[in-house]
């Protein structure tokens, strides 16, 4: 399509990048590529992928983002980092794509707890920061960090770290009450258009598992337009507040980058990446998002690679795609999966020699399109299952033991479990 806009995620393999690519592949309109200088996750999620770029330091990084600008159309690059985000600001006259970060001002400000604090100490959601005097309990963290790297509780003065270097720290009021992110979009005239509050209910490795939608009131609000209009932002954007002793919310940063848990936003109906790409192109943009609550929780997830290779799969039907008199969900993902990929899907099944009703009016029944298998093998009760297989570069999948095993021993091809079907997906889009 000649109107796809061209978005690059740099680097592309933690958690926030999955969450920009999750917001953005699915859009007609764009195509997304992911790109890292060390290896990570990217690799397992972005479809087109690029590895292998010169570290953001290196002589050879602006000329080798260059290239991958030009061979790939690129229009818009995404930094995932703070550091990143800061570097590309500062060298955005030299790169041939739209960066989607603010100013370098607002960058350095945001990279910098204590920048931060001194821009808005005027104003009552700053806490209380101190250089000399202390009144403990403070709460102590890197002027440059994310993640909660380095950030701690100081109860006393024998409670302070040997050998901190002070200069590299700010030391803030302790705030013990309720903690909020708020994700925000300004558009390409520098007009907030989205405050979206969100609960951080767990935590694990300092990014937001767990949390929830909130109201957005008037000191929330306030906060929000007094930040953006200090500051210039052009797309996402978020910070992050704390109720002090009193009840009142005090900030603890503000970021210029996509986080992670902004999926809660997107999936209320405001697609914080996708409205902002539009932004760094020069696009009108509005707002508007559904009212329901709504709860976000994750962990770990497994995704994988093997050098497996195959152009047919027999697959079971009874306790395999239906299980519990349910469709199997994950199995059918994975057959149109192979439909999309062009390998053949037979199914092979006993069903109909064992039940009252025949396959074909079970598939009905569960709104299964005989159409999706390109062979439908129907065995006799005690006919071995190997010899149906007649294919050279087939796989077997069937939840009876006994079946995986006389067809791994007869054919020495791969096979495996119902709960083995994870390792055949492919979650790159």
């Amino acid at each position: 399509m000649n109107n796809e806009i061209g978005v690059l995620v740099f680097p592309a393999g933690e958690i926030n990048s999955v969450e920009l690519h999750d917001a953005l592949a699915a859009c007609v309109n764009v195509r997304v590529y992911g790109a890292s200088s060390i290896e990570r996750h990217g690799g397992f999620v972005f479809k087109n992928y690029i590895g292998g770029v010169p570290m953001l330091r290196s002589p050879d990084f602006i000329s080798a983002i260059n290239k991958i600008i030009v061979d790939h159309s690129i229009d818009v690059i995404i930094p995932t980092h703070d550091d990143v985000a800061l570097f590309l600001a500062d060298n955005q006259n030299s790169l041939n794509a739209k960066i989607l970060t603010c100013d370098r001002e607002t960058a350095e400000t945001c990279r910098d707890k204590k920048l931060t604090y001194e821009m808005f100490r005027d104003y009552d959601f700053c806490p209380k920061t101190f250089s000399g005097a202390v009144q403990f309990p403070v709460f102590i963290k890197p002027r440059k960090g994310q993640g909660g790297a380095g950030s701690q509780i100081v109860r006393s003065r024998a409670d302070v770290p040997s050998g901190l270097n002070w200069s590299d720290y700010v030391i803030c009021e302790y705030l013990p009450g309720e903690e909020l992110t708020v994700d925000c979009f300004t558009d390409k005239d520098g007009t907030l258009r989205a405050i979206l509050p969100r609960s951080r209910q767990r935590v694990f490795g300092g990014v937001s598992v767990s949390g929830q939608n909130e109201t957005l009131t008037t000191e929330i609000e306030r906060i929000a337009d007094t930040i953006n209009y200090a500051l210039r932002f052009l797309g996402l954007w978020y910070f992050q507040i704390k109720r002090d002793t009193g009840g009142n919310f005090k900030l603890l940063e503000i970021s210029a980058r996509c986080a992670g848990t902004m999926c809660l936003s997107r999936v209320l109906g405001v697609n914080l990446p996708l409205l902002s790409v539009y932004a760094a192109i020069g696009r009108k943009t509005e707002v508007f998002k559904n009212t329901y609550n709504v709860i976000v929780d994750r962990t770990l997830i497994s995704r994988y690679k093997t050098n497996l290779t195959y152009e047919s799969v027999y697959i079971d039907f009874d306790d395999t795609i239906i299980i519990g008199g349910k469709v199997n969900l994950q199995a059918v993902r994975f057959l149109y999966q192979c439909v999309n990929e062009g390998k053949r899907v037979i199914l092979i099944t006993r069903h109909s020699a064992s039940h009252s009703d025949s396959v074909y009016d079970t598939m009905k029944r569960h709104k299964i399109s005989a159409d999706l298998f390109s062979e439908i093998a129907e065995l006799g009760i005690s006919t071995p299952k190997y010899t149906a297989i007649k294919e050279d570069g087939a796989i077997f999948i069937d939840n009876a033991y006994a079946e995986r095993k006389e067809i791994f021993e007869k054919l020495n091809i791969p096979v495996f479990d119902v709960s083995e079907i994870e390792v055949l997906l492919d979650w790159r889009t």
